[in-house]
């Protein structure tokens, strides 16, 4: 059943045609921010402006009207009469309703009640709806919906709107900071010929011209490194990165990831760019250190824990870390499967500490020195090659940066790519990158790497407790068209008329 718009909107909008007016309209200039109007309303009180947004609300008095207005910044209640706008203008504002869009011209002044208003001296109309709004502006609730018609929910809910606001202001702090360090902003393929630098099952593609399968990228890794090899020894991409894997309050097959890559540095330096980069977006754009997340407060106010791996998982499990048996039946008793046992004792100690330790590690933590086969990209650990230099940051449980000193021995990476493809895991598709080892061969100096998820950091300092509440349009099942019809029953309700 094909859906069609709202009858009685649709009637006014042929009314409002056949009186010769526009129902969508063109440019308009010179508007002036709600925000802005409220925040210098005594400079700017008796003076003329334009304002223009979405209707939220209309109170209808006759030969006079209220209506309130929104638009990215906030909320003004706008008056039209008669007398000021002319009988035909006035007598069209009939089929004019909530969620029409419409540049308002006025003074500013306040009504006899205090509220600032645009007292309106003509008002044109920039789009007529002509289906209604979520039932009277108290929210759109189905939470399906709000991520499935994320419009309506960034016109219904505004804490919607401020998150996705804040979270611009995140990546573009974080960028910011990067490029007063030094660094080139690059943009590096989305569609590779291998999938690398990350352990993840990648999306496949297929390019009919060359007659080849592609894969999106799992991660920027392997393309940002060998921009060091190139000489670029300063380098960070704001990427967007794909796997094809489940989909939970933590994961979306579709992400943003930070990646950051520095020649001559190492995993301390990154832990030194983590801790002041994310300390600076809550200082810039929260104004504060302290959050409140899932009913605990979290302080990002430097200087973080810093705890090695080895040390948390004994602390946690009471064995020797390194006794492979103790570790394996510590690692049964902590609800794993005998049957799901890893052969590696390193992805055993990486069990216990998925399940015994990160749980949890509630206040910024940085995890240091993981076992080495965990992590084929990384440079190992001069006292104790059994570990790797990298740290993992962890915040209420949940990852949300993932750094190491980079490997960049040619002869121990071909090595680890070899192990990595002999464990027949499905994240690997049996090929080496050759080119990524022949850039090595070529020479690529010390350096330090980090990547940081984007859509955890603005769901922690949010309080969201979901990646789909921080994504604009997280992946959803289609629906069909039935599934449809009955979601616009529960979406459009009557507009809201108020009195006043």
């Amino acid at each position: 059943m094909t859906q069609t718009p709202d009858s009685d909107r649709q009637t006014k909008l042929d009314a409002l045609i056949a009186a010769g007016v526009s129902p969508y309209g063109s440019r308009l200039s010179d508007i002036a921010e709600i925000a802005r109007v409220r925040s210098s309303f005594e400079s700017l009180e008796g003076k003329e402006i334009r304002v223009a947004g979405r209707i939220a609300a209309l109170r209808d008095h006759g030969k006079s009207k209220f209506f309130d207005i929104i638009d990215a910044t906030g909320r003004i209640q706008c008056y039209v009469r008669k007398q000021d706008i002319g009988d035909a203008p006035f007598d069209q504002f009939a089929f004019i309703e909530v969620g029409d869009i419409v540049g308002v011209d006025g003074k500013v002044g306040k009504t006899r009640l205090g509220e600032i208003t645009v007292f309106a001296s003509s008002y044109r109309l920039l789009a007529k709806a002509l289906r209604h709004l979520p039932e009277k502006w108290h929210g759109l609730r189905d939470v399906e919906i709000k991520y499935r018609r994320r419009y309506l929910d960034l016109i219904a809910n505004r804490d919607s709107f401020e998150v996705f606001r804040q979270r611009s202001m995140i990546v573009s702090e974080f960028r910011r900071y990067f490029e007063e360090k030094g660094f080139l902003e690059v943009e590096t393929p989305m569609m590779q010929s291998i999938p690398g630098g990350a352990s993840a099952k990648p999306f496949v593609t297929h390019h009919n011209t060359l007659d080849i399968d592609l894969y999106m990228r799992i991660a920027p890794e392997l393309f940002l490194k060998r921009l060091l090899v190139g000489g670029m020894e300063k380098v960070f991409e704001i990427a967007r990165c794909f796997r094809n894997e489940g989909i939970d309050t933590r994961h979306n097959p579709e992400f943003t990831m930070a990646e950051v890559y520095e020649a001559y540095a190492d995993y301390n330096v990154m832990m030194e760019h983590c801790e002041a980069v994310v300390s600076r977006i809550c200082e810039r754009v929260l104004g504060k250190f302290e959050i409140e997340y899932a009913g605990r407060v979290i302080n990002f106010r430097p200087p973080w824990r810093r705890a090695r791996f080895i040390d948390l998982v004994a602390e946690a499990s009471g064995i020797d870390p390194w006794d492979t048996e103790a570790a394996k039946k510590r690692l049964i008793g902590a609800g794993f499967k005998a049957e799901d046992m890893p052969k590696e004792h390193d992805f055993v100690l990486q069990g216990l500490f998925e399940l015994l330790v990160e749980p949890n590690l509630v206040q910024p933590t940085f995890v240091l020195d993981h076992p080495a086969a965990t992590t084929p990209l990384c440079r190992p650990l001069p006292s104790d090659p059994r570990l790797v230099e990298r740290f993992e940051l962890f915040v209420s449980g949940m990852e949300l940066c993932n750094a190491y000193t980079e490997l960049n021995d040619p002869c121990i990476q071909r090595k680890n790519f070899n192990d990595q493809i002999a464990r027949g895991s499905e994240e690997t598709i049996g090929r080496i990158d050759e080119d990524y080892v022949r850039a090595l061969e070529h020479g690529m100096p010390p350096a330090g790497g980090m990547g940081l998820g984007i859509d955890r950091l603005v769901m922690l300092l949010t309080g969201r407790s979901s990646i789909r509440d921080v994504v604009l349009f997280p992946l959803l099942r289609p629906k069909s068209e039935d599934e449809v019809q009955a979601e616009e029953s529960a979406v459009e309700g009557q507009p809201e008329q108020e009195t006043k």
